[in-house]
């Protein structure tokens, strides 16, 4: 007899930011002032360029599935912004509109990885990574980064980690939960390398957009046969519209399609009709603006950390997160991150989630809430470290 649920779950890990999230929400709920320095969630709004193209579409009523790769002039769109913002030419025929980027994470994985095959991921690195690969039979293997390598690979990590049963590697530039970025050089290394083991890179740049100091280059301008992911919920303010796309090479187009069929039969029509006004000249300088006031943020909450007794050794340059070592103030962030939320309503998400090298010695802080809110979480964690 079949036993259930399927064994794949048991080594699927829970999610522990959503259960610090859910403490948060009933703490919130019995009349606690709770600051969100948690999740990876923009806190500005859809900016109203999007939201007007999505109420245009949804007005007519024509509200119906669009082909499984998504709307031609999404990705279209899609292919003008690579060529203006990168000056990468990407045919749009290579550009798969998806489910958010984690269903580009999952039609990617789905179509590469065979069960037993090795893939290579960062730790600390994104949690639902090591998930994905093992949804599709796939072993990850974590490679231990640390501040510091900028908690980024080197070429002569891929060297050691790398085995007969490796099929391909997933590296994030800018990286959860660490904010730091891949240099070119040092990318462009391991793309050769991979490339000449015959695998497959698969680069996650879902927090393009969001640097600070120097623009990120894409891993596209480094040959045509690897899978980017992006994603409209960072940069452009649209976490809960669901939507993201998937940069294929193109003998794989096919195949991703079929997958997309099945899977997804299409991404959410509202949302691709909305993310169409993403590229318009008012919609980026709403969100260049953005980008500024998070890089306010940053230069505000790293030193105020610092002052408090957290080392941050690998400065973030991208994303909205800082990870902090908190050695000095604890030896167990997970129990640390639940006694602040108790006692100084100031959520933030353990190591633990982000992996287990150095896990029990840093903390997430997400800097998503404006600086007035920073400023009183520090007061707060402040008087709970006194």
């Amino acid at each position: 007899m079949p036993n259930f649920p399927a064994s794949r779950l048991a080594r699927i890990a829970p999610f522990h930011v959503m259960e610090l999230l859910a403490r948060a929400r009933v703490l919130e709920a019995e009349g606690r002032d709770i600051i969100h320095m948690e999740i990876g969630e923009p806190d500005f709004p859809t900016p109203e360029p999007i939201i007007a193209a999505a109420q245009a579409h949804i007005a007519t009523g024509r509200v119906f599935y669009t082909p499984a790769l998504g709307l031609p002039e999404l990705r279209q769109a899609i292919a003008d912004f690579y060529k203006t913002r990168y000056r990468a030419v990407i045919p749009a025929s290579r550009i798969v509109v998806t489910a958010g980027a984690s269903g580009a994470l999952l039609l990617a994985l789905a179509c590469l990885a065979e069960p037993g095959s090795e893939w290579l991921l960062t730790d600390p690195g994104y949690p639902c990574n090591c998930n994905f690969v093992r949804s599709f039979e796939g072993t990850p293997v974590c490679i231990p980064v640390s501040a510091e390598n900028g908690f980024q690979p080197k070429l002569a990590d891929l060297e050691k980690y790398w085995g007969e049963r490796t099929a391909g590697a997933l590296f994030a530039s800018p990286a959860n939960p660490t904010g730091t970025l891949l240099d070119d050089d040092t990318l462009a290394a391991i793309a050769a390398f991979i490339r000449n083991k015959g695998g497959q890179l698969i680069v996650d740049e879902i927090y393009h957009g969001l640097t600070y100091g120097r623009d990120a280059s894409t891993a596209l301008q480094l040959g045509d046969d690897l899978f980017v992911v992006q994603s409209f919920s960072k940069y452009f303010n649209m976490t809960g519209w669901r939507l993201g796309w998937l940069v294929v090479p193109e003998r794989f187009v096919r195949d991703i399609e079929k997958l997309a069929q099945n899977l997804f039969i299409a991404p959410s029509t509202p949302a691709q009709h909305a993310a169409l006004a993403a590229f318009h000249p008012e919609t980026l300088a709403i969100l260049e603006n953005r980008r500024a006031e998070f890089g306010r943020r940053r230069d505000f909450l790293v030193p105020e950390l610092e002052a408090l007794g957290f080392r941050l050794k690998a400065k973030p340059e991208g994303a909205f997160y800082a990870y902090a070592d908190c050695s000095a103030l604890t030896p167990d962030s997970y129990q640390f991150a639940y006694r602040l939320l108790e006692t100084a309503g100031v959520a933030v998400t353990p190591g633990v989630d982000f992996g287990r090298h150095a896990a029990q010695t840093h903390l997430r802080f997400a800097y998503t809430t404006g600086i007035e809110r920073l400023t009183e979480a520090i007061d707060r964690i402040r008087r709970h470290l006194d």
